[in-house]
């Protein structure tokens, strides 16, 4: 019997087209004798929707067109399984199109990706793939994610972190900024990724700049010092907290200083219906490193990953520093775009062996997960328990 994938794609994220080209990708690699995929795009607005037309990349030009030939559903929970029903439902019969066994979320941004979706598909009780509700948390959060990494030894670079009520005083974070980092500076949103609103500045003039366009874009901003001798290599890490392994290195050829969101998705895609997401990018792989250093960053994507509880396919992007050798983690990213396929088929990994251990994955720690505690069978309310009003409540004096 096939195993039933939801693939969710979309949101309510800057990031919502990019979702999309990663998500009909993984469609188009799936295993079509060992799955039956369904489509539920998430619409900007947060709606699902289901339907064959959804894998047509070229509909989504158009999507109040698209919409009217796809099927607006919902997805909860009935008679102990998980279902996806009509909106609205039908007046005669059964509403229920289809009971995924597995959620396949090919999110990427803020609503989606960190933790939110997560969130809910553990509520509903199905297996998903991908990282757990705080991994895909901490992950989104660069700071929170620097400082984890900071308290177990990774390397990585300090950093400064201000809210939007901080930003009521833009002299008074450049005087920070000055103080205590210096110029040149990466100012970029705290909890984004694809590049979205990241900006290099050499002086005050371009900072303030910076923190206009960072603020446009989320509540908190990070900036720490920008490495002027920089080369960035990237490395995927596939597995969970039994073993992960690294793929190959890879090194994005960056148009400007910064690798912009031009670069990663709009540049390789021109000319054409079809995009090729981040696999467009340009880009050397396997990266022209020595043995030594390529071991080394394999061996710190894999710790790192491991230390973020991760699980699934993640990708880790580094920092070198030409000027004192040395590597830095930058951040990860807990669903990469095009799920950073090409790096693993540069491995001999083709993706639809990439896709086929994702979803084993998923379904391992739904099983383990089984197997633990989460409620009593005994009814307190029954044994006449906490009837005593607030004295009777779990932190009343005795």
């Amino acid at each position: 019997m096939k195993i039933q994938v939801a693939v969710l794609f979309g949101g309510r994220s800057v990031e919502h087209e990019i979702s999309v080209i990663s998500a009909i990708q993984a469609m188009e690699s799936m295993n079509a004798e060992r799955y039956d995929v369904l489509p539920v795009y998430l619409t900007k607005d947060n709606e699902f929707y289901t339907g064959e037309v959804l894998r047509d990349i070229k509909r989504y030009r158009d999507i109040p067109a698209l919409l009217k030939d796809a099927t607006r559903v919902s997805m909860t929970r009935e008679d102990g399984k998980v279902v996806l029903k009509q909106v609205p439902a039908k007046r005669f019969g059964s509403s229920v199109l289809a009971e995924p066994d597995v959620a396949f979320p090919i999110v990427h941004g803020t609503n989606v990706e960190d933790g939110a979706l997560q969130g809910f598909l553990r509520t509903l009780g199905i297996p998903f793939v991908g990282c757990d509700v705080l991994a895909s948390a901490v992950g989104m959060d660069k700071y929170v994610m620097k400082l984890l990494w900071q308290s177990m030894g990774f390397p990585v670079l300090p950093a400064l972190r201000f809210s939007a009520g901080d930003y009521a005083d833009p002299d008074g974070i450049v005087r920070r900024v000055e103080a205590e980092i210096g110029y040149p500076v990466i100012v970029k949103p705290v909890n984004l990724g694809s590049s979205v609103g990241i900006t290099k500045a050499k002086d005050r003039d371009e900072l303030l700049a910076a923190l206009d366009t960072a603020f446009a874009f989320a509540d908190a901003v990070l900036l720490e010092h920008a490495v002027t001798n920089l080369r960035e290599v990237n490395c995927s890490v596939l597995g969970d907290e039994d073993g992960a392994e690294a793929s190959v290195l890879e090194e994005p050829v960056a148009v400007d200083e910064i690798l912009s969101y031009q670069d990663k998705y709009l540049d390789g895609g021109k000319g054409g219906g079809k995009s090729a997401g981040m696999a467009s990018l340009k880009r050397k792989i396997p990266a022209d490193l020595p043995p030594e250093r390529t071991e080394e960053i394999r061996s710190l994507a894999v710790r790192a990953f491991g230390a973020l509880g991760c699980a699934g396919v993640a990708r880790i992007d580094f920092l070198l520093d030409g000027e004192n050798d040395r590597v830095y983690l930058n951040e990860i990213n807990t669903i990469p775009g095009s799920l950073a396929f090409y790096l693993w088929e540069a491995a001999g990994v083709p993706y639809p062996e990439l896709l086929d251990r994702l979803i084993a994955i998923a379904r391992k720690r739904a099983r383990k997960q089984a197997n633990l505690t989460f409620s009593f069978d005994t009814n307190v309310f029954a044994l006449g328990g906490g009837m005593g009003g607030a004295k009777g409540a779990k932190g009343a004096k005795r």
